[in-house]
């Protein structure tokens, strides 16, 4: 069974940077397509970000493009997103997922979810 966890998040600052961290066990990262969604209270969850599982191909939605940026080590079995200029409205729960296809970067469900780690950005 595929697990995943991440971490890195934290109390920020309108302007600042973050590198969120996605540990997989149970599984081979290089096989996965990979990514991260985000859930904001009282909000639905929202897709951030993807990468397929050789790093070629990624995908973001309209509102972190230019901001966000994802990438992955599969050597490590590390998933990374990292985040620059944020604003209040990235706080959320950002959550790292898997799909067992390879060619995963955001369309269609993931087959795998963690639990989040939260992120929450001040004035």
């Amino acid at each position: 069974q595929v697990q995943l966890l991440e971490s890195g998040g934290g109390l920020q600052q309108t302007g600042d940077s973050l590198r969120l961290s996605c540990s997989i066990s149970g599984g081979a990262l290089s096989s996965h397509g990979m990514g991260w969604f985000r859930q904001a209270p009282g909000k639905e969850r929202e897709f951030v970000a993807g990468i397929t599982w050789s790093g070629t191909m990624t995908s973001y939605a309209d509102s972190v493009k230019g901001r966000f940026t994802i990438s992955r080590d599969n050597a490590k079995n590390m998933v990374y997103l990292h985040m620059i200029n944020l604003t209040p409205e990235d706080t959320a729960n950002y959550i790292c997922v898997a799909s067992r296809h390879p060619y995963w970067r955001g369309t269609g469900p993931p087959d795998y979810y963690g639990q989040g780690t939260q992120v929450t950005v001040s004035l």
